[in-house]
């Protein structure tokens, strides 16, 4: 790849600090040189200067980590030119962690703390005790979710462990706060044991109102999500499944919209047979598609294929009613629909072009997606990736937010079909008529509609009212 057709991501910029003889070429060399390196500068900025030198920092957008360390050392080649200090935004985002506690009430006098601790506190604990339903009302349980992991399949990495998940679970929660104001709080298990996990999540449920499962592999966390789900009170929400599942359904909604098919007629064929991939197929099936066929590692699952483990089996008995034995390439040919949850390079742009007229393709891997998404619209009328980079993006941020926003209001016990069916048609209906094409089949996660439509349809769908009721006057007893 030359350097002018690398795709640059924020994800890998950086800013470089560099010294600089005053006057001179070498500041006017800065941004030639990142270019002529395939990078971009987003800013440059003298943040020191005196009479012989000047210190400048330099933004930098770059392509991959190797990228930085190539642009850097061309930096260091302009003569005259120091490198003084090598700075990865991403890493300094992280830095301390992405979350903090903050008190809802101030302690400024002895009767605010009379009030908050001890010993006003005991009469609100006996409240609670005497009525358990009372700590939705009087704690933070009624805001809360727990964001939880063992770190066996954290994003496209695998088995990294609890402590390398520890960023993706705090970025959930931040994420959580952003867009639904939900208090969401990352516990990273260190056990894969799934009798330990099941007795944990149990023993810290009292504490939450919701539960969200998130990077536990397949299929422990099918076993996982139904032990909790049968002995919690509370909405249990694997995201890698039923979040995935969601955004999914939405934009297959607008893109066959686009292509101007129907979800019952279509040939859907999917790359993945895991947690994400099987909850989406799952969806599928209960919002009306009929013609599915899966592949995972081994090729397409069939009824009489060897060696099927328990959730192979359920999909062998509810998809390919024609027992369809080849590969997924050969499932390819005449497919109207692609939907990859995977690994990357699994399909080409021959392979597309064997797809019906007007195809649809979900190339959702990340982060290097089953196609090149450019490839891919050679001959898909609609693509769409996991990535923030391409249009189209189909991320699992869409949905549990709002997801979660509307399970608490509605005070839900649990998540049904009809929930998820509900939040994928809410989603896609963000996305007005006029402006629906090709290009555009899901909103931006900033749209302002997005996360108050998907919390209206799940408190609908999970018994609540769709609207909140209007809070007037004070706080009563």
């Amino acid at each position: 790849m030359s350097p002018r057709t690398r795709a640059l991501s924020v994800a890998y910029s950086i800013t470089v600090r560099i010294l600089a003889p005053a006057g001179g070429q070498a500041v006017s060399q800065l941004t030639r040189t990142v270019e002529a390196a395939g990078g971009a500068v987003t800013a440059l900025d003298v943040s020191d200067s005196g009479q012989a030198q000047v210190q400048i920092d330099v933004t930098i957008g770059a392509s991959s980590t190797e990228h930085s360390a190539e642009v850097v050392e061309a930096l260091g080649q302009i003569e005259g030119v120091t490198v003084s200090r090598v700075s990865d935004r991403t890493f300094l985002m992280h830095l301390g962690g992405k979350l903090e506690t903050a008190p809802r009430h101030q302690i400024r006098t002895r009767d605010d703390l009379s009030m908050i601790y001890t010993p006003g506190v005991a009469r609100v604990c006996l409240a609670i005790a005497e009525n358990p339903e009372d700590a939705r009302r009087l704690t933070i349980k009624r805001n809360s979710v727990a964001v939880i992991t063992d770190g066996t399949a954290v994003l496209g990495l695998g088995d990294i462990g609890p402590k390398a998940a520890m960023p993706v679970m705090e970025g959930k929660a931040v994420l959580f706060k952003r867009f639904a104001d939900i208090d969401a709080w990352p516990l990273c298990l260190d056990t894969t044991d799934p009798d330990e996990i099941v007795s944990v999540v149990k023993a810290v449920a009292p504490g939450f109102a919701g539960i969200n499962l998130e990077d536990i592999s397949a299929p422990r966390c099918f076993e996982i999500e139904a032990r909790l789900r049968e002995a919690l009170d509370i909405p249990v929400f694997h995201d890698d499944q039923h979040g995935t599942a969601i955004v999914v359904l939405a934009a297959l909604y607008n893109a066959l919209r686009v292509v101007q098919k129907e979800l019952g007629d279509v040939r859907i064929v999917m790359s993945g047979a895991g947690a994400a991939g099987t909850a989406i197929l799952k969806v599928l099936l209960a919002a009306g598609a009929r013609h599915v066929v899966v592949a995972d590692i081994n090729g397409v699952v069939h009824r009489d294929r060897d060696g099927l483990n328990e959730n192979l089996r359920w999909i062998a008995e509810h998809t390919n009613a024609e027992g369809f034995t080849g590969t997924l390439k050969q499932a390819l040919a005449g497919a109207d629909v692609f939907v990859g949850v995977s690994a990357p390079g699994v399909i080409d742009a021959d392979d597309v072009a064997t797809m019906a007229d007007r195809s649809v393709v979900f190339a959702l891997a990340n982060p290097t997606p089953e196609i090149d998404p450019a490839e891919a619209s050679v001959h898909a009328e609609v693509v769409a990736t996991g990535r923030s980079d391409f249009p189209n993006q189909i991320n699992n941020v869409l949905a549990f937010p709002g997801v979660f926003r509307g399970l608490l209001d509605a005070r839900s016990h649990n998540i049904s079909m009809s929930l998820l069916i509900a939040a994928a048609r809410a989603l896609a209906g963000v996305v007005a008529d006029d402006q629906l094409n090709a290009s555009y089949i899901m909103p931006s996660v900033f749209h302002p509609d997005v996360h108050d439509h998907v919390a209206a349809a799940v408190r609908e769908a999970a018994g609540g009212a769709a609207e909140l009721p209007e809070v007037s006057g004070d706080a009563v007893l």
